[in-house]
């Protein structure tokens, strides 16, 4: 398994920016996916999942309405739409893969992450 994650960079408060990972290794289409942001100093936490079709998501109440997670089976990507974006929201974002179809299985791979920093 191969996740690999691009798109974090520098912006300014209420900017936005797109994060993509490409997976690898695996059946994509077979395997929910989900977000994940560790602060530094903070806990890390979930940020958004997808399931395996795309047709459930969930969001952290910190993000809802301003991230919109997306995936593209044919492509083999998952991506997170990171809008109004805040300070708060400046943190290492993983991808992640799940166990099963729905975002209720475990984790069982990581991405190397991508800093997102937001900064005037």
């Amino acid at each position: 398994v191969q996740l690999v994650e691009s798109g974090g960079g520098l912006v300014q408060p209420g900017g936005s920016l797109r994060l993509s990972c490409v997976a690898s290794g695996f059946t994509f289409s077979s395997y929910a996916m989900s977000w994940y942001r560790q602060a530094p100093g903070k806990e890390r936490e979930l940020v958004a999942s997808i399931s395996s079709r795309g047709g459930s998501t969930n969001y952290a109440d910190s993000v809802k309405g301003r991230f919109t997670i997306s995936r593209d089976n044919a492509k083999n990507t998952v991506d997170l739409q990171m809008n109004s974006l805040k300070p708060e929201d400046t943190a290492v974002y993983y991808c992640t893969k799940r166990g099963g179809g729905t975002f209720y299985s475990r984790v069982d791979s990581w991405g190397q992450g991508t800093q997102v920093t937001v900064s005037s």
